[in-house]
């Protein structure tokens, strides 16, 4: 950074830039102009700081203040009381919604006290569109010692022994990865950044390319000097308009600074990096998927092998490895495998990347080491379930994964272990659930998504899944039967043992996941035809409490199908046979007379 007395730092990720941070980051810079303060204070705009539930974001240093909720209309406030007069703005700051008590530091915050933040080290703290600043948090350091010190094979050797394993949801040992791909031989190889995250609620991907796209942009330089590749690919969604943007950027001021290129650094070491976009097919998270898309054909994943490390892009080695992967590279240069390593549990080094969501309190990015527990994740730095309710389930791994319950909660997390309890790391989503989410629902809107992305290549995943949800929409209406409970365990285990690829080889995993851990609330759909959760609207009934009922009309008066009845004064009383569930009744109601049963 250049040398200004106080830096304001603007969170400039997707989420804040929705919540107008951008005009925020305009009035701070036109209230600094109109206060002569512009060789003091300069504002930064940033990538995420992760607390998207208190977006949007501005930390001032060098004192570490850290403002929540900041409007455009804000701006002047904060520069004439915290600038010029060095007083907090109070009503800004974040309040500890336990004890109530007022933090102006983020790392005193729950939120942030267990992170330990390596693939987001500069989300957050840096420019992302400023090469200068990256370099000036040891960027590009890795690169020059791998080119100047370092053999393909002893960086090879490096990241095997830091345990780091790929971050994308298969979990495969890096390090040995890479090494399969230097040691085909060819004219022609390939690296491919895998940008393509497609789970429901993921944004970790997105995240690290809009706030540290250099650090993606060095580690995929370190691998290609591996195993003596030139030329890098990054594939990414076309959704991602701001991470594209900042790519490019990014692409553009290493080929300036002889950090892309031919003879990188006077190593006589050339690669450069493109990019390819996707259109946001779920099934081409999968390699040989991504790879026929890049190469313009159908997105349809193959039979392994031949592996892409052995015939990938164009019939070539290639190398493929996902957005946090990668950004975890530099580090494990830099810092050492052994310092790497030693975080993390014992069969999962280092850390993962999750995006919080759900009905909990803080939604937001998190990084945490590998081995926190579940209960750490939800309770510690999400903060609890949202509006006191009770927690049901966590679902990890998006459409791919399970839903785990209280039981689980102290499940550490890694590869292997959550696997065990059915569910699976993926590639980091998490998504929390309270007592009013129905888990047959919650099965069958998974299964909707994967039916949707399907490739249709093989018949299992087309066919099997479409049934699967066929059967869960059928329980879902009321119409289903304890027979259907078995017949979705038998498909869902012909489906993961006969799926061509990883899509339909987990597709069943919440629909397993839920009949193992909630068979009572698929019970209660079939024989009882009741969903406790009152989500499945085929099994719900609006009834009026007489005794609470006072006789307004005002439900009658906003009933669109009429079905209603009841005299002024007196106790109303709901025609079933009528009602088509929308709600008016009950929204419009001010005694609470009328609930769902």
């Amino acid at each position: 950074m250049e040398k200004y007395k106080m830096h304001i730092l603007v969170c400039g990720g997707t989420g804040c830039r929705a919540s107008a941070s951008e005009a925020i980051q305009n009035n701070l810079q036109d209230a600094i102009a109109a206060k002569g303060l512009e060789d003091e204070v300069q504002v930064v705009m940033t990538g995420c700081f992760g607390f998207c539930e208190k977006g949007p974001i501005v930390k001032i240093l060098p004192d570490n203040t850290f403002y929540v909720e900041v409007k455009p209309e804000d701006a002047e406030e904060l520069i004439e009381e915290h600038i010029i007069k060095g007083r907090k703005v109070m009503r800004l700051l974040y309040v500890d919604p336990e004890n109530k008590e007022v933090i102006s530091d983020s790392k005193h915050m729950g939120f942030y006290k267990k992170q330990i933040r390596i693939a987001l080290r500069n989300c957050g703290f840096i420019n992302p569109e400023n090469v200068d600043e990256y370099i000036a948090r040891d960027g590009y350091a890795a690169l020059g010692k791998c080119l100047a010190e370092m053999t393909p094979q002893t960086v090879i050797d490096e990241i095997k022994e830091s345990g780091l394993r790929g971050r994308g949801g298969g979990g495969f040992p890096t390090g040995l990865k890479w090494e399969f791909a230097a040691k085909n031989e060819a004219d022609q190889k390939y690296v491919v950044c895998n940008a393509d995250e497609g789970d429901p609620g993921a944004f970790m991907d997105r995240s690290i390319l809009e706030g540290d796209p250099h650090s993606v942009l060095e580690a995929m330089a370190i691998c290609g000097y591996t195993m003596g590749a030139d030329k890098g690919l990054i594939y990414i969604r076309a959704e991602y308009p701001l991470a594209i943007t900042r790519l490019k950027v990014a692409i553009k001021q290493a080929r300036e600074y002889g950090l892309l290129g031919n003879d990188i650094l006077g190593s006589g070491f050339n690669f450069d990096v493109e990019m390819r976009y996707g259109a946001g097919a779920f099934v081409c998270g999968e390699e040989t998927a991504l790879i026929h898309s890049m190469e313009g054909l159908r997105g349809e994943p193959t039979v392994k092998p031949p592996f892409p490390a052995e015939s990938g892009y164009n019939g070539k080695p290639t190398n493929v490895n996902n957005v946090e992967t990668f950004a975890n590279i530099p580090v494990i240069i830099n810092k050492g495998a052994n310092w790497f390593n030693k975080i993390g549990s014992e069969k999962a080094k280092g850390t993962k990347v999750f995006a919080l969501a759900g009905k909990i309190n803080n939604v937001g990015l998190i990084e945490v080491p590998m081995g926190t527990t579940l209960r750490e994740v939800i309770y510690e730095i999400g903060g609890g379930i949202k509006d006191g309710k009770k927690f049901k389930a966590v679902q990890t791994g998006g459409p791919s994964g399970g839903c785990l319950t209280e039981k689980h909660l102290d499940t550490p997390i890694d590869f292997d272990n959550l696997i065990a309890v059915g569910s699976m790391m993926g590639s980091g989503g998490m998504i929390v659930m309270d007592e009013d989410d129905c888990m047959v629902s919650m099965a069958k809107f998974y299964l909707e998504f994967t039916v949707e992305e399907s490739c249709g290549k093989c018949t299992p995943c087309r066919i099997g899944n479409k049934r699967l949800h066929e059967i869960l929409h059928k329980i879902t209406l009321g119409e289903g039967t304890k027979e259907d409970l078995d017949l979705l365990r038998n498909l869902s285990t012909v489906i993961k043992d006969t799926s061509l690829c990883g899509l339909g080889q987990t597709s069943p995993n919440p629909v397993l996941s839920t009949l193992d851990n909630f068979y009572d609330e698929y019970i209660s759909h079939v024989e009882d035809h009741k969903c406790a959760a009152g989500q499945c609207k085929a099994l719900m009934q609006y009834v009026i409490d007489p005794e609470l009922c006072v006789g307004c009309t005002l439900c009658s008066r906003n009933c669109p199908v009429d079905c209603i009845s009841g005299e002024r004064k007196e106790a109303h009383l709901i025609d079933t046979s009528k009602c088509i569930k929308c709600g008016a009744c009950m929204e419009k109601c001010k005694f609470n007379a009328i609930s769902i049963q």
